[in-house]
């Protein structure tokens, strides 16, 4: 290693003094990106194999940055999936705002810890102000309260665990105290085809699938309010803000009518549509959701914020600082935003810079632009597949499409072939029991000409598997 008489930390000054680290990444990321439209959308077999260069010992001394980088550059960039660009279609995975991006790479500098104020001002204040806003762009009730996490997985924790910390102290029971043994049962009423975060979420919190009572779903995957059981005060009622497959929502209006007649807490999970509040065109798929009692919503899917970038949104303030406790005798909480007090961990990433340059930018005209261009391209999508003679499985409301061929064996052979393509890149599931193509517009960056450009490659995918 060069200057190898100075100690590590003299090393480690002069990086920060002369920026040529810095520098060289920034050179790679600026190439990276200037790539990014011809890359394949998957990465080609001779770029998976070249990662066997990171199979080493770990070595026994500081090895020189500039070598680091360029090992991460040469064999890692190759090896990622194009999921910034404009033909992954694959899991929900949206792209990236580039004004989020920036901000994030300055952030990354600052390396902030929004656990307290006394650690952070300015990210308790972008948290306070994105609390603000989210709350006014999605139709919720100003006192919402916020946490930033790293995705809906752990937004929805947050959520179930207020509303267990709420049903419990209702009936005199102090779970943060005295724990689940011997605790008074409560309700748990879910959709059958919930996302599997939900069923993982109810697990960790001691409220397991055999417990909860699954209502039938429709034929898009929206709860069948037909088959909803009389709901109480000691219920939890779990909707859906866009099915992972169909992209359905469940009727809001109605389920938290009923819902809130009976003083049933609700909760909705959406990942990715709950931004279609944020359009005058889509928000009709979303009324009724303030009537909800917490939400989850993920900023790194819909609205293009980097990874990760959850957020769970609570009506009781007080209840979600409750499941969330915080103790200390070291901790210094003050009169401004403490944001540990609305999330499970305490050191964490600063995600509201991000956030609030993302909202920022776009201003609130920007998101629905944004969301309806999303829902655009993915009504563009099936309109060209149908054409073409593809089956279109569901009701295109928002930005999921899912396809299928003739037959089960061709559907399957069909998603091979366009996996192993390169021109794009979408993902296989399961409807009706039978083998589907899903199809999840997220990219700002996708153009009608990235659409045409993946029906062609369906189109030239059938004969070869035919």
């Amino acid at each position: 290693m060069k200057n190898s008489r100075l100690t590590l930390r003299e090393q480690m000054q002069g990086q920060l003094a002369d920026k040529a680290l810095f520098e060289q990444a920034k050179a790679y990321a600026y190439a990276y990106l200037d790539t990014l439209p011809h890359r394949p959308v998957f990465p080609p077999p001779e770029a998976l194999e070249a990662l066997t260069v990171f199979d080493e010992a770990l070595p026994e001394s500081p090895q020189a940055g500039a070598e680091v980088l360029h090992q991460l550059d040469t064999y890692g960039s190759p090896a990622t999936v194009a999921q910034t660009g404009g033909r992954y279609f694959g899991f929900v995975n949206g792209s990236v705002i580039p004004t989020a991006l920036a901000a994030r790479w300055l952030a990354d500098t600052w390396d902030q810890n929004p656990a307290l104020y006394v650690i952070s001002p300015i990210v308790a204040k972008l948290e306070q102000v994105c609390e603000r806003w989210l709350a006014d762009l999605l139709g919720l009730p100003p006192q919402t309260a916020a946490g930033f996490v790293g995705g809906t997985s752990m937004a929805t924790l947050c959520g179930l665990a207020a509303a267990r910390y709420a049903l419990l102290k209702r009936v005199g029971w102090e779970v943060n105290a005295d724990g689940l043994f011997g605790a008074p049962p409560f309700r748990v009423v879910v959709n059958e085809q919930a996302h599997g975060t939900v069923f993982k979420a109810l697990a960790l919190l001691g409220l397991g699938k055999n417990r909860v009572e699954l209502v039938p779903a429709d034929a898009q995957g929206r709860l069948d309010p037909a088959h909803l059981p009389a709901l109480d005060s000691n219920t939890l009622l779990i909707l859906q803000a866009g099915n992972v497959n169909t992209g359905a929502f469940d009727a809001f209006e109605e389920l938290c009518e009923q819902a809130n007649q009976a003083g049933a807490w609700v909760h909705i999970d959406g990942a990715f549509g709950l931004w279609a509040a944020a359009s005058r065109h889509k928000q009709a798929l979303t009324r009724g959701i303030a009537k909800a009692d917490s939400w989850a919503v993920d900023g790194h899917k819909t609205l293009n914020t980097p990874y990760d970038c959850g957020i769970v949104l609570c009506r009781h303030r007080d209840a979600l600082v409750a499941a969330m406790q915080a103790s200390g005798a070291y901790i210094q909480y003050s009169q401004d935003r403490d944001g540990m007090l609305y999330v499970p961990d305490m050191s964490r990433r600063a995600r509201a810079v991000e956030l609030w340059a993302t909202l920022k930018y776009l201003g609130r005209s920007g998101v629905e632009e944004l969301v309806d261009g999303l829902c655009d391209r993915a009504a563009q999508f099936a309109a060209g597949l149908r054409a073409a003679g593809f089956h279109i499985l569901n009701e295109v409301v928002f930005n999921q499409v899912l396809v299928a061929g003739e037959t089960p064996a061709q559907t399957r052979a069909i998603l091979d072939h366009i996996q192993r393509s390169g021109e794009c890149w979408c993902g296989g599931t399961t409807w009706n029991k039978a083998p589907a193509i899903r199809l999840s517009v997220c990219s700002w960056a996708t153009t009608p000409d990235d659409i045409e450009r993946a029906v062609k490659t369906f189109i030239e995918a059938r004969p070869v598997v035919t």
